[in-house]
């Protein structure tokens, strides 16, 4: 058999302060407009609120590594809301537009409803309020979609990778019944936080039979289904590539049914490839990071829930904001390091994949810094 597989480290901690990358706090002043050395923009900031999740999702938390002995980062070294809601007004005077908040699952972390009302006061350079988001495995949501558009959140996506009961409980391996987290979904459209993305990683063997139940299931109703690429993300979910079902077969088994065609792109740098039915019912989209990267558009960073900046899913390293937030940094400073930070990027993982299957780097966890 020809199988190309990526070898598993259990790493049960993300990398501590000491060993990350330490920034220089050189005071400079915004200008609305950052480029990495590719010439990529910053528009996009992901921030992961926790590391804990009540999932045990096989392809990010296998309950094997993430067990009962599993040691959480403490509550005394996640960013507090002001320090969370602080950083990110200068990624916003920097140029992003777009804050989506992340985990393990972000509705696990308490009074999320406050940092969301913060979050959603900020303004870009321009007077604009950000697009704020959230992405959630769907659990809480029923109770909490009303709260969380009260607070000013604008939309939320959901992490659903089967409609088959049977399947889901075995995925998330928590036994967790698949139709609670559509009564999310339907509350979440009822809230106003829509349209809702609905987001499927597709494992060859392990669930692609759910690719044509999934989009019959969403297609004419208002929520955007998206098939994720099975990803080598972090370093213990013992991905193989022989278990990637590349996005051009799903959307060939969808468009055999469901007639597809191909549809622009909202703005550059957007992950999905989007493909709308050809009778009107919508549309889907597919992220392809394994078989067609997309790096060369790519424009998000990355804040870990106790303040390193990631300047890519695929980083083995972060770098330490909490430390200049903590010892007193004026916010010229904190603007200063977030700029030299990304001026220097040059990350470009998912091109150079085949490159480095000898050899794969320690990566970050999934749920340590979120999708």
């Amino acid at each position: 058999m020809n199988k190309r597989v990526i070898p598993i480290l259990d790493h049960r901690q993300a990398p501590s302060a000491s060993t990350a990358g330490v920034i220089a706090p050189v005071a400079m002043a915004p200008t609305g407009w950052l480029t990495d050395s590719l010439g990529r923009p910053l528009h996009d900031l992901r921030i992961s609120v926790t590391d804990r999740c009540n999932f045990r999702c096989v392809y990010c938390m296998p309950k094997d590594v993430f067990d009962k002995q599993y040691q959480f980062l403490p509550h005394s070294d996640l960013l507090t809301f002001e320090e969370l809601t602080r950083v990110a007004a200068q990624f916003v005077a920097h140029g992003v537009r777009k804050i989506r908040l992340t985990g393990g699952e972000p509705l696990l972390r308490k009074n999320i409803e406050t940092l969301i009302a913060m979050l959603a006061a900020l303004r870009t350079p321009d007077g604009e309020p950000v697009d704020l988001t959230l992405t959630t495995n769907g659990t809480l949501l029923k109770q909490k979609a009303q709260a969380l558009k009260a607070a000013g959140l604008r939309r939320v996506t959901v992490s659903l990778d089967s409609l088959d009961d049977e399947s889901f409980r075995r995925m998330n391996d928590v036994d967790f019944p698949v139709a609670r987290v559509l009564e999310g979904i339907d509350a979440a459209h009822a809230a106003g936080l829509g349209p809702v993305k609905i987001n499927m990683v597709v494992k060859k063997g392990v669930n692609d039979d759910q690719i044509l139940p999934m989009a019959r299931h969403f297609k004419g109703t208002p929520a955007i289904l998206r098939f994720i690429e099975y990803m080598d993300v972090g370093s213990s979910n013992g991905w193989r590539m022989d278990e990637v079902l590349p996005s051009s077969e799903v959307v060939r088994r969808i468009s055999a049914e469901m007639p597809l065609q191909v549809a622009d792109p909202n703005y550059t740098g957007e992950t999905a490839e989007r493909w709308r039915y050809v009778d009107g019912g919508g549309e889907i989209g597919v992220i392809s990071s394994v078989t067609q990267a997309f790096c060369q558009d790519c424009s998000r960073a990355r804040l870990s829930t106790e303040g390193k900046v990631y300047t890519c899913l695929f980083a083995s390293e972060g770098h330490d904001l909490r430390s200049l937030l903590r010892n007193g940094a004026s916010d010229a400073e904190m603007a200063g390091a977030i700029a030299a930070l990304w001026g220097q990027r040059g990350d470009r993982y998912s091109e150079l994949r085949s490159a480095m299957q000898a050899a794969p780097a320690r990566k970050v966890e999934m749920s340590y810094i979120g999708g």
